[in-house]
């Protein structure tokens, strides 16, 4: 079972102008009791929910000057 209202919990951050962080380790289900096969398929579903909710996606470099570790 995932943690309860993981996914909710993402949105919001999302829907509030926050920044989010996806891996297996911090929760390694894509919806209720189904694993995620991979890392990239819990990205997916934070992407998905950032676009619909009208967020734009931070590209790699953007990424980069957010965290602080530009090259």
């Amino acid at each position: 079972m995932e943690p309860p209202n993981y996914w909710a919990m993402v949105a919001h951050t999302i829907a509030i102008g926050g920044h989010v962080r996806i891996g297996m380790e911090d929760c390694p289900f894509v919806e209720d009791g189904v694993y995620a096969k991979t890392n990239a398929e819990l990205v997916e579903k934070a992407v998905r929910i950032a676009r619909e909710i009208g967020r734009e996606i931070a590209s790699p470099g953007e990424t980069r000057r957010i965290v602080g570790v530009e090259n």
